[in-house]
């Protein structure tokens, strides 16, 4: 007990003199204005104020499903006919346009896809490919696959799309039916009424 008592009285001799800091029983936030933030805090305020999860053509970026490098991909649209689907999958129908996303960035990528779809929708390309690759090797992987996988579900003007045959890259690309454009379906409006 004494030696309590003898480190105590060591502790007031060290503390004589020693005043307490004063506080402020409140807060005082500082608000900046705009002008006062950097042009990062601005940029960052911006971001966080506005919807990243889609871009201005309606592709999301973010919320992925990552599918294996290996699975097998497909989607069509419903009222889409079963047989249709069958030979987009056997890859039965002539391949009109061709797009490799091979070395891109998923924004790059994304840019592609958009442009892609619309320049098929312009030149009346019904059937297309588009090279994903497996993203084996990549981390995460098959990350531009998963993203085609879904922005392809996303595009109206995409009827369907199946994983490609072998000999068209197989589960590294995908086969892609396009609507026909208004062009096009009135020349078989008029092919089809000339034969009746």
């Amino acid at each position: 007990m004494s030696d309590q008592k003898d480190d105590l009285q060591a502790f007031l001799a060290e503390m004589k003199g020693v005043k307490p800091l004063k506080t402020k029983t409140r807060v005082v936030l500082n608000k900046h204005t705009g002008s006062e933030q950097s042009p990062g805090q601005q940029q960052r305020r911006r971001d966080a104020q506005t919807d990243k999860s889609v871009d201005q053509n309606g592709l999301s970026i973010d919320h992925l499903e990552l599918v294996h490098p290996l699975d097998v991909i497909g989607y069509k649209r419903p009222g889409l006919a079963h047989g249709v689907f069958r030979r987009l999958k056997q890859g039965r129908y002539p391949v009109e346009a061709r797009l490799d996303l091979h070395h891109q960035t998923v924004e790059q990528a994304r840019r592609q896809v958009i442009r892609f779809i619309q320049d098929c929708l312009r030149y009346d390309a019904r059937c297309a490919i588009i090279l994903h690759g497996k993203g084996e090797k990549g981390d995460p992987p098959a990350l531009l696959k998963s993203y085609t996988n879904r922005w392809l579900r996303e595009i109206p003007e995409v009827l369907a799309f199946h994983s490609a045959q072998r000999h068209h890259g197989g589960v590294g690309a995908v086969y892609v039916l396009i609507k026909k454009s208004e062009a096009k379906k009135q020349e078989n409006r008029e092919k089809y009424r000339t034969q009746t």
